[in-house]
This record gives C-alpha cells, sequence and structure tokens, in this order.
C-alpha cells in the first residue's frame, strides 16, 4: 500500500505544479501511453477471478508497469474494470499501460501447439500429449487407433488433455464425413469406417505424399478383385498392437500365422484401422488415383515400383532384393 500512497501523493503534487486539473489530466494521458519500465519480455498468468487491484499489482511485482494506481485508474476511466480476463499472457519490453490493459481485455493470451504425426498409434500420441507443456490432468478419455486425426492442434496454459483429445476425435469425424460425403463413385468400401481402415493401412505403407493415391489405387483395385491385400504393416499391428512396430524383419512363419490382421490370410480389411491416419491418407482412399496396378514393392530409394502383373511386381522385387544386398 506504500507504493499506492506514493503515487497517489505524486498525482497531488502534479496537480498542485501544473496548475490544475486539466494539466494533470494532459500528464495522466500521455503517461499511459509512454514506455513502460519492462527491460525483458515477461509472461504473467492471470487466475480467474482476479480483480483490477489483484492484476495491477501482479503486473507492477512483474515489473511490466510502473505504476499499479496508474493502471486501475486508466482501466477505470475506460470502462474495463469488468473486461480484464484470466489467461497467461507475455508482454515485450516496454509496453505502455494502456496496451498492457488493452491485451488483457481482448484476452491476447499465449497459444501454444502440439503436433501429432500421422500414423502413430494411440500409445504414441498420449505419449505426445502427456510431455506437452502446461496442458493439465491426465487422459481418461477412451481412445483407439483410428480415432483421432493427426493435426497440429492450438491449445492455452492449463487446457485439459482430454479437452485435447476431444478437439482431435471431433476433427476425425468432420474430416471423414466431409471426405466420405465426396468420395469418388464405385468404390468397394461400403462405410467411412472401411474407408478409415484402409487409410491407415495406407498411411502406413508410404511416407511419400504423392505416392499415396497410387498405393491406395492398388488395394482399391485388390478389393474389386477379391484379391488379399497382403500389406506388411497390417501384419506388424496384428503382432504389435499397443506399438504397431516390432524391433526385427517379418518371417515366413508371420506371414502365415493366423489372426484378424493379418493380410496375407484374411479375405477382407482387417477389422479395425492400425494406426490414426491423416486427411491426406484419407483424401487417397476416398479419391484414389486410376490405374491397374495390383502390385507394389520399394524402389530403394524411399519410393515404390508399382506393377500391373504377378510376373512383372517378381521382376520389381528380385531388382529390390539385389539392392538389398549391395546396400551398406
Amino acid at each position: 500500500m506504500t507504493r499506492f500512497r506514493f503515487f497517489a501523493a505524486f498525482l497531488v503534487l502534479i496537480v498542485l505544479a501544473l496548475g490544475g486539473a486539466g494539466a494533470a489530466y494532459v500528464w495522466f494521458t500521455g503517461a499511459v501511453v509512454a514506455p513502460g519500465p519492462l527491460q525483458t519480455a515477461t509472461t504473467v498468468v492471470i487466475v480467474p477471478g482476479s480483480g483490477v487491484p489483484t492484476i495491477s499489482r501482479q503486473l507492477a511485482d512483474a515489473g511490466v508497469i510502473a505504476y499499479p494506481l496508474m493502471f486501475e485508474l486508466e482501466t477505470r476511466r475506460l470502462g474495463h474494470a469488468r473486461a480484464l480476463k484470466a489467461g497467461e499472457y507475455r508482454f515485450e519490453p516496454g509496453v505502455s499501460t494502456d496496451t498492457a490493459i488493452a491485451k488483457i481485455v481482448r484476452r491476447d493470451v499465449v497459444v501454444r501447439f502440439v503436433t501429432i504425426p500421422e500414423g502413430l498409434v494411440v500409445a504414441d500420441i498420449r505419449g505426445i500429449l502427456s510431455a506437452a507443456e502446461f496442458l493439465s490432468g491426465d487422459i481418461t478419455a477412451k481412445i483407439a487407433d483410428g480415432d483421432l486425426l493427426p493435426e497440429t492442434y492450438r491449445y492455452e496454459r492449463g487446457d485439459a488433455r482430454d479437452a485435447v483429445v476431444a478437439r482431435m476425435k471431433s476433427a476425425r469425424t468432420s474430416v471423414l464425413n466431409e471426405l466420405w460425403d465426396k468420395r469418388a463413385s464405385g468404390l468397394p468400401l461400403r462405410s467411412p469406417e472401411e474407408a478409415l481402415v484402409l487409410a491407415s493401412i495406407v498411411e502406413k505403407e508410404t511416407g511419400l505424399a504423392a505416392e499415396r493415391p497410387h498405393v491406395a489405387s492398388v488395394f482399391i483395385n485388390r478389393l474389386r478383385k477379391g484379391m488379399r491385400l497382403q500389406s506388411d504393416p497390417t501384419v506388424i499391428y496384428g503382432l504389435a498392437p499397443d506399438t504397431g512396430t516390432i524391433d526385427r524383419s517379418l518371417r515366413r512363419a508371420d506371414l502365415e500365422a493366423p489372426s484378424a490382421y493379418n493380410t496375407y490370410v484374411i479375405d477382407a480389411l482387417p477389422p479395425s484401422p492400425i494406426c490414426n491416419p491423416g486427411r491426406a491418407a484419407l483424401a487417397a482412399v476416398l479419391a484414389p488415383m486410376q490405374s491397374d496396378d495390383l502390385y507394389f514393392v520399394a524402389d530403394g530409394s524411399g519410393g515404390h515400383v508399382f506393377a500391373t502383373s504377378l510376373d512383372q511386381h517378381n521382376r520389381n522385387v528380385a531388382r529390390w532384393r539385389e539392392l538389398q544386398k549391395h546396400s551398406p
């Protein structure tokens, strides 16, 4: 309170020295727009329920403003006493009193982002959200692979992890429904859920964005012909659904083992997604490239080479194996 009394007395002296209230008003209106004392950028967290006196003292303690009473007087003069909002605020060096008030009134808070890459399983996404700075609470919502849309999500300090998960679920539903409504005609997919399963396979088969529609066309062609998908990532998921990865190469026994996710054995799509596919993989499945291809294999440069016949595919596989022999 000593600081308040000092500043009040200081204002009185200003009034007397300048010869009246008019001169004091001119000084005051100039002071609230003048650069403040802050030397380096700082962050202040205003908790819900904070009143003008509390906020003004908090800003003064943080070095954002020099005179709490000036902040209070200007806030009330502008009619913003009830308009100051809770949140986390970053103030730049030299910020003036009026700029600080305006920032808090319009709730110009610090915004953070968390990025979820495409193709992760739920366990990986849980790990990313758990490590995200300043999110609150544990993830209690039930999540299955395919429920969430990989994307970059905006959040604020104190937002609940469950709330971010809910937004990711909602985004996945919206995007899937949007793309399903615009899907190409004649696709051998009976529901958006089947499209989601196939998109998860496409997502795991290629990391090249330009290849997704081509890879999708191979699987669409196979479904149309009643051929098994024969996708290695589905076999891996069946072996390790919690992580979606194994620390060894697939063996012949793996490809022959009975499993609901072994597309070398089953005649249709797996029962559920094998990862969380992104928008591009969903779009590729629902608007695939037009092709007659039924096979693909790695080409040694990060992409794949495609084939319309088994003979052609076997030659491509032989070349791939030769490349593997000579690779370091």
